[in-house]
């Protein structure tokens, strides 16, 4: 089945209206402590999802390249760390608004916004070394590397380094358990935004690497001819 199929784009555009209207005109806050603010969950969490299931998606293919040493595996990672990044940049931008909101500045220097910053930091650096290096076959292959080893520092500093010390994020205000328990509208709205998240990435990630391949094929054939 084709994501290039027009009703492909219609259900993912439809779903994602959706989930914008119903974030705010069907979820009710529910937490008096962060007001309508809370309201930004509904983007800002997908979007760090999607950063951190990209950046895995990355180091798959990472994998499978150094394995198979097939450069569509190299195409593969190197979207799917694209687009991982937009997303990271994208959470870090709203969380900034939230945190203008609800600690009064933009950047606190949260241990949960240096964690992010570092991200970025290093999936930048990802792509500069891939622009550094001209050879194909050696750029997979250090891209691979490196796309492996960041992977494991994204889970550390997206999942762990922000539990270990005293932070500002309200994850102790709306989960306090550390369970995932939220009144049943604002529950259907955040998974629905997770799901539209996520597929707006696949999609986002098919169509790239359609156009990478694709411009390589024309590259070689502009080559040989």
């Amino acid at each position: 089945m084709s994501l290039d199929k027009n009703w492909w784009k219609i259900l993912l555009g439809v779903w994602m209206s959706a989930v914008i209207a119903g974030a705010f005109l069907y979820a009710q806050p529910v937490v008096k402590e962060l007001g309508q603010s809370v309201r930004i969950l509904f983007f800002h969490v997908p979007c760090a999802w999607v950063a951190s299931v990209a950046f895995v998606v990355s180091a798959v293919y990472s994998i499978r390249y150094l394995q198979k040493e097939d450069l569509k595996y190299d195409t593969w990672a190197a979207s799917s760390a694209e687009i991982g990044l937009i997303f990271t940049i994208l959470a870090t931008v709203t969380g900034a608004v939230w945190a203008a909101e609800i600690w009064g500045k933009a950047w606190n220097w949260d241990p949960r916004q240096i964690s992010i910053f570092i991200l970025m930091l290093i999936y930048a650096a990802y792509l500069a070394l891939r622009s550094a290096v001209e050879e194909d076959d050696k750029r997979a292959r250090l891209a691979a590397v490196y796309s492996i080893i960041a992977s494991i520092a994204m889970v550390f500093f997206m999942f762990v380094a922000p539990r270990l010390v005293e932070t500002l994020h309200p994850d102790p205000i709306i989960n306090p358990d550390m369970q995932i328990k939220m009144e049943s509208k604002i529950g259907s709205v955040f998974f629905s935004s997770l799901a539209g998240f996520t597929l707006l990435y696949y999609w986002m990630l098919r169509l790239k690497v359609e156009s990478a391949l694709l411009h390589r094929k024309l590259e070689m054939e502009r080559y040989e001819a």
